[in-house]
């Protein structure tokens, strides 16, 4: 029985970890440098995240809409 709980419990801390990441994930999935997140945390670069005491963390949804804030249309 113990064993079961333990699984639900994994799968759930799995999810809630892929819908927020921490700034090393962030720079393992999107690519942007630990150092850049610091910069654009520092000058407000739309980028919304959240602060607990000394951890970061970025919900993937406020990533893909800031990536899609800042598409560029080809010019013909």
């Amino acid at each position: 029985m113990d064993r079961t709980k333990n699984q639900v419990v994994e799968v759930i801390t799995a999810s809630i970890q892929k819908e927020w990441l921490n700034p090393n994930e962030v720079y393992q999935e999107f690519g942007f440098s630990i150092s850049t997140l610091a910069k654009w945390r520092m000058t407000h670069k739309n980028l919304r995240f959240s602060k607990i005491g000394k951890y970061i963390k970025y919900k993937r949804s406020d990533i893909e809409t800031f990536l899609l804030s800042h598409c560029i249309k080809e010019v013909a």
